[in-house]
């Protein structure tokens, strides 16, 4: 066509960041799924970390509130750090839920947890600066890549639920200047227990003595989002409850989107030191990475309601955690009958950690399977179903773990799952 041009793709010169940036290995894996679904089949997918809104819905007076704020007119811009009212409210959210003391200026408002991340490796990394990561964890190799950071990648055990040790960490944190640590893990759905986050804490208040006061110390990212999603006698554990000095080294990360089935309403929060809240606010503001003020005027009318905000809670965790259980007892089931699986019990989030050990068995047509991406095909092809490897995550592609998300499953959907997940399994050899 006149005057049309078509750029010669090959020709085209971008950063080096932007040419060596890795795209999601979940996103691939969603995508071979979606042709599938698309061309008719039924799919088993638990690979999504969301939830099935005609499942799940978000609380009613969460929704009212953020209604009637978008009916009011409450559509401008809101302030850089958040608004004032939804700091308050979750300083007293954070002071009765979890006897935590941050006061409103410690805290910083974004869409979702997301920009927090973000900004916080900004905030505290030059570049090259070293940064540990235990795997699996959710997309903090890629955090560290955009902000030219020279990850280390530590390999957790099952034996540790997947969590980091101190003993683990310890060659590693005299140069580090951050550890990035989730509990609940996404994508493990474990804990920390009190002994195992203690050490990590003694570890770098150590490390940071040694540094003095003229030295940037390493700090902490601590990712809680799923603190409200923990099932049965187990206790949520952060760092400044265990030991108070830690205040000084920890940057936290929270938001609605999973304690309360809110992931596309985008309202997270960060907190912590407040020179450094204040400097992730300087750069969420040139970024414009704040929630829509009227999601923010209805959280912090919601957050007053704290007999309703249990009520929902209460029953959410009961439907998430009987998914859950229904699950890994299938798999417990099929471990009994000899098939090489397992399952680690359920203890918080909406994820159950499974084991598909089929490394060296063979598929009906003669291929041997030699890594998860191939078990991961294997089972999506013979098996319809989807579900995401560790290697997603930052294991190693030998790793024969998986995680199931059961937000978007119904119940009458597993026993389907497990029928067909079991005659997949039996053509092998």
């Amino acid at each position: 066509m006149e005057g049309t041009f078509i750029e010669s793709a090959p020709m085209l010169k971008v950063s080096e960041m932007a040419e060596n940036l890795i795209g999601s290995e979940i996103l691939k894996i969603a995508a071979e799924i979606n042709k599938k679904i698309e061309e008719g089949e039924k799919v088993y997918n638990f690979t999504v970390g969301d939830f099935d809104p005609t499942l799940f819905q978000i609380p009613e007076i969460l929704k009212n509130e953020i209604a009637q704020a978008y009916l009011s007119d409450q559509t401008n811009y809101p302030p850089a750090n958040g608004l004032l009212e939804l700091r308050e409210a979750i300083s007293r959210y954070l002071h009765t839920r979890l006897g935590l003391e941050y006061n409103e200026d410690q805290i910083l408002i974004s869409s979702g947890a997301r920009p927090l991340i973000y900004s916080i490796f900004k905030a505290v990394l030059d570049p090259n600066d070293k940064v540990i990561i235990p795997v699996p964890s959710w997309n903090n190799n890629h955090y560290a890549h955009l902000n030219y950071g020279s990850p280390v990648f530590i390999e957790t055990d099952p034996e540790d639920n997947f969590l980091p040790t101190a003993e683990k960490l310890k060659s590693h944190i005299q140069d580090a200047k951050m550890i990035t640590l989730c509990s609940p893990l996404n994508p493990t759905g474990t804990i920390f227990d009190r002994v195992q986050l203690t050490k990590i804490c003694e570890m770098v208040i150590e490390e940071n003595k040694k540094r003095g006061e003229y030295k940037k110390p390493i700090y902490m990212l601590f990712d809680q989002v799923y603190w409200n999603l923990i099932y049965g006698s187990n206790i949520h554990m952060d760092p400044v409850s265990l030991i108070p000095e830690m205040k000084n080294y920890t940057i936290f990360v929270d938001g609605i989107s999973k304690s309360f089935a809110a992931t596309g309403v985008r309202v997270g929060w960060g907190f912590g030191p407040l020179k450094v809240i204040q400097k992730m606010k300087a750069i969420l503001g040139h970024i414009g990475a704040w929630a829509p003020k009227p999601e923010q005027t209805g959280l912090a009318k919601f957050f007053k309601y704290d007999d309703q905000i249990d009520a929902y809670l209460n029953n959410f965790k009961n439907q998430i955690h009987e998914r859950l259980m229904t699950f890994h007892n299938g798999f417990q089931d099929l471990k009994e009958e000899g098939f090489k699986v397992d399952a680690i019990f359920p203890q918080s989030s909406i994820y159950l950690t499974v084991q598909l050990n089929l490394i060296g068995m063979k598929t009906p047509n003669g291929d041997r399977i030699s890594n998860a991406t191939d078990i991961s095909r294997y089972l999506l092809k013979e098996g319809s179903i989807g579900i995401v490897p560790f290697y997603a995550f930052g294991a190693s592609k030998n790793s024969t773990w998986f995680r199931i998300s059961v937000g978007t499953c119904k119940l009458n959907d597993i026993e389907g799952f497990f029928s067909n997940l079991k005659e997949a399994i039996r053509k092998l050899s």
